[in-house]
């Protein structure tokens, strides 16, 4: 999820199927099972490793790193379920069919795409001059997977087993080969590898 911190900056493009300068980066953290939520979608366990000084582990700089966020409508609720100040200084589109406004305290933070395709979505942010997009949301991730649509992979491991709850990873049409750029251990607990995908 969005608001797990952990270390990656980077700035990529490339020319995706559509021929717009696009980059389509995933940074998430995922137990060792391979889950981004718990059985009942619970996030607690992404904050399972102390931190006493409350690190923020790179994670503004990687924000720095891209132009918007593009996440699906449970990710959305589930981040305005943690209450609080909005976490995001860059623009945010949530894809959704059903959803039809902003609530009012995030009107100027969040621009509601209400439908369309992942490719038609993807196309019309790079028209508005969004080229490094974070990708977020375990369903939308997978539908920007099956497309072969995603450039890089950040995973972050919590050393935790959940024994289910909602998977990072569903199916695939093809095999998707990916590159391993650097791996290296958060917290002395946290291994985060970072892959990128071999075109």
């Amino acid at each position: 999820m969005a608001r797990f911190n952990c270390h990656y900056c980077t700035t990529i493009s490339k020319m995706d199927d559509l021929g717009v300068n696009m980059a389509n980066i995933v940074f998430i953290g995922v137990s060792l099972d391979g889950y981004i939520a718990d059985k009942d979608g619970g996030l607690e366990f992404l904050q399972c490793i102390p931190n006493p000084e409350h690190d923020e582990l790179g994670f503004p700089e990687f924000m720095a790193s891209i132009d918007a966020l593009l996440m699906g409508r449970n990710t959305y609720e589930t981040i305005l379920s943690f209450g609080g100040e909005w976490p995001y200084s860059k623009p945010v589109f949530v894809l959704s069919n059903s959803l039809t406004s902003l609530p009012e305290h995030l009107k100027g933070k969040g621009e509601l795409i209400i439908s369309g395709s992942v490719e038609e979505v993807t196309q019309q942010l790079n028209q508005q001059g969004f080229t490094n997009l974070y990708i977020d949301g375990g369903k939308l991730i997978q539908s920007f997977l099956k497309l072969d649509m995603i450039d890089e992979l950040v995973i972050s491991k919590i050393p935790i087993l959940l024994g289910g709850g909602t998977s990072l990873f569903g199916d695939l049409q093809s095999h998707l080969m990916f590159e391993h750029v650097s791996t290296e251990v958060l917290l002395n607990a946290i291994v985060q590898s970072h892959y990128k995908r071999i075109r």
